[in-house]
């Protein structure tokens, strides 16, 4: 499993809009000046298999040790490998510990300092913000949360798109 935290924003990152036609004037996209963003963490395997928890707030460590409860259930009783980044909340002594009590369930392995080009699961992350809300820019924190969850359901049941994050030439290594 690899694994990664986002931040998932009311604005979406490929935004368009159309001017009206006969006119010089530039496109228009009415959206909500407010800002607001929804956290999310999620994980993704080889061979199609993905999951996720959303945050309002950033990942803390219990909510990070309770993600790793869930993968854990959700891999039929295997070891889980969970491959992760360098934030803080992954390295720290709770964290450690709980590891080490749970060490026959799962072992954290970590990517190198700063390499995100080479974490599978950063490639979820782009999709996400690519794809969730464009049909429908959310003006409150409930219709963010409702599209992250629309979108990210959407993925589980597709592990072949999930599958295909991992053709990238840089993380082919992880395939």
């Amino acid at each position: 499993w690899w694994c990664d935290e986002t931040a998932c924003q009311n604005l979406a990152n490929n935004l368009k809009g159309y001017a009206p036609i006969g006119t010089y004037n530039k496109p228009v996209l009415e959206h909500t000046a407010k800002k607001f963003k929804i956290n999310m963490i999620s994980a993704i395997t080889n061979t199609g298999k993905s999951m996720f928890s959303l945050y309002d707030e950033s990942i803390k460590i219990d909510s990070f040790i309770e993600f790793c409860k869930k993968v854990i259930d959700s891999n039929s009783g295997k070891k889980v490998f969970l491959i992760v980044d360098n934030l803080r909340v992954h390295h720290a002594k709770i964290v450690k510990a709980w590891e080490e009590e749970n060490k026959d369930k799962i072992k954290l392995f970590y990517l190198p300092a700063y390499s995100p080009d080479y974490n599978p699961d950063e490639y979820l992350n782009q999709d996400y913000k690519q794809s969730a809300n464009k049909y429908e820019l959310p003006t409150t924190q409930k219709e963010l949360r409702n599209n992250t969850e629309k979108y990210m359901l959407s993925i589980q049941n597709n592990p072949q798109k999930v599958a295909n994050f991992f053709k990238h030439p840089k993380v082919q290594y992880a395939g």
